[in-house]
């Protein structure tokens, strides 16, 4: 049975991947065939979430192993098939490829081919270019700008003359909860 991946990124305008993979494969197997498509290195802990219709993470399959709670079982990617996790059409799944900032594409098992097989994952359809795989430093900049309406000032964490005798103690002893109250 082949699983046809569709993946889009909410980044890019016009950015989709088409993937077709063996149900049989792991999510190494995806993994290795999303990098290829993209031109990313695979130099990051990248992860899948099986998710429900509303986008929310229901189970995580892990680059290699890591600690979790006892509330999820621990997938690694080299040992979970596709068809371990997915097995209906529409079924959403993210793939998480810049942990830091938790960016992921987005995608959707379009299409179950039953009665053909392959021997590894091939990319169907590629278009658009993929994001950068990683936030670049001007990218965090205009984020901190766009949040704060115009940067930082370089005053935010205080001045230089700051001095610790400018603080009395009956400042922060003289009220009670009763004044709280008040307000």
């Amino acid at each position: 049975m082949i699983y046809r991946f569709k993946f889009i990124s909410d980044e890019v305008d016009g950015f989709v991947r088409v993937i077709e993979a063996d149900s049989s494969a792991t999510f190494l197997d995806l993994h290795k065939a999303i990098l290829e498509s993209v031109g990313y290195p695979d130099n990051q802990i990248t992860s899948f979430f099986i998710c429900n219709d509303d986008w929310e993470k229901l189970q995580e399959v892990t680059l290699v192993e890591m600690d979790a709670s006892s509330e999820y079982d621990n997938m690694v990617m080299q040992d979970t098939t596709l068809d371990a996790l997915l097995g209906d059409e529409g079924q959403k799944l993210l793939y998480v490829f810049d942990p830091m900032f938790e960016r992921a594409f987005f995608g959707q098992l379009s299409d179950i081919i039953t009665g053909q097989s392959l021997e590894a994952p091939k990319i169907v359809r590629k278009t658009g270019n993929a994001p950068n795989q990683l936030q670049q430093e001007d990218d965090i900049e205009k984020i901190i700008k766009d949040a704060t309406g115009g940067g930082l000032d370089e005053d935010f964490f205080g001045s230089e003359g700051y001095n610790d005798d400018e603080l009395d103690d009956e400042s922060f002893s003289s009220g009670s909860l009763e004044d709280l109250e008040q307000y």
